[in-house]
């Protein structure tokens, strides 16, 4: 189990609510789930919307396309949330 800190920004910060925040978790599925945990209704959505359009920094290095299960979280951890930016 991972002590995560999750980072969003622009759109996914706005969806969030907060800039940042903490967790544990193995995998990135689970941190995206305990993210999820914390919102309510309307809230929940909104975040779950942005988070299947974004892309995620695992320590700085991207995770590609591979199952959000598969990648394993160990030690501290930053995931950054990126989501889709204008223009790009």
């Amino acid at each position: 189990m991972a002590i995560v800190t999750i980072r969003y920004w622009a759109a996914a910060k706005e969806a969030a609510g907060v800039a940042d925040e903490s967790c544990e978790a193995a995998t990135l599925a689970e941190a995206l789930s305990a993210a999820l945990a914390r919102r309510y209704g309307s809230h929940r959505d909104h975040l779950r919307a942005v988070l299947a359009r974004s892309s995620f920094l695992i320590d700085g290095a991207p995770a590609g396309v591979r199952r959000h299960e598969d990648i394993g979280l160990a030690g501290a951890v930053v995931i950054e949330v990126l989501p889709p930016f204008a223009g790009g």
